[in-house]
């Protein structure tokens, strides 16, 4: 599929950045940006090559939120339509198997800001700004905001983020545990992607199977979350790339993943 709004960048074997393609409007959501960002996630949810996703945003923004442009004057009916949109893509965002890092400069506003949360971390360039403005327009955040802000910095700290609807610098950001470290500008994408080589040199079937855990146990109380962990455990050691793990650190050597 050719990409009007959006584009994605091989970075090196197995990382794949997946890039808001609209800077002449801070890369704001659209509707057919929602139904592209569906396809990519999508596609690379399914690819077995995959170790790490990048999330960033072209030009000097991350991603402003909904193109209000675009909704003005919406019925209804057509606001559902496209919300549902929004709603698989995120969801679809979610499902990605492997880590997807968020390289956030400039504003990461509204559903800009979900898609940072919806990451499994993130890094901030110096004056990036963060925010959840949805009670300033009559709304509330609705691709999962509530939920993942909240699983970020606790219920007290989300209430006051959400309700007040004020922009969160990046400092404060960090403090906070949205993101999980600042850097400056001209560093941001090296940086990024210099963890995202760190992983994707890890073996590929401990990645995924981490990234399993965390999410799938969080909500399970302790002995079925450690059962979650012990049955992918117990799958891993019988692995060949267990049996390369060990061979190549008694050997010197580095290890040569093949996912099997």
């Amino acid at each position: 599929m050719d990409y009007e709004t959006i584009k994605l960048e091989d970075l090196g074997p197995g990382i794949v950045a997946v890039v808001f393609n609209r800077p002449e409007v801070a890369n704001a959501l659209s509707s057919t940006m929602g139904r592209e960002l569906l396809d990519a996630w999508t596609k690379l949810g399914a690819r077995v090559d995959l170790r790490c996703v990048i999330l960033r945003g072209e030009g000097k923004n991350f991603q402003a939120g909904a193109d209000l442009k675009e909704r003005n004057g919406m019925t209804d009916e057509a606001w559902a339509a496209q919300h549902k949109i929004f709603e698989d893509m995120a969801r679809a965002q979610l499902a990605v198997p492997v880590p997807v890092i968020a390289a956030v400069q400039g504003a990461a506003m509204g559903g800009g800001c979900e898609m940072t949360l919806a990451c499994d971390f993130a890094y901030a360039a110096e004056g990036a700004r963060f925010g959840l403005p949805e009670a300033g327009l009559g709304i509330m955040p609705g691709l999962g905001g509530t939920q993942l802000l909240t699983r970020a910095v606790g219920p007290r700290r989300a209430i006051e983020i959400m309700t007040t609807a004020a922009p969160i610098p990046a400092d404060k950001a960090l403090d906070y545990g949205i993101v999980n470290g600042v850097v400056p500008v001209d560093a941001l994408l090296e940086t990024v992607l210099a963890v995202a080589a760190q992983i994707a040199s890890r073996a590929p079937l401990s990645v995924r199977a981490l990234k399993r855990v965390v999410h799938g146990g969080q909500d399970l109380d302790l002995k079925a979350a450690m059962d979650l962990e012990l049955s992918l455990y117990n799958r891993l050691f019988t692995t060949a790339d267990r049996r390369e793990g060990v061979a190549s650190f008694n050997e010197k050597r580095t290890p040569a993943f093949k996912a099997e």
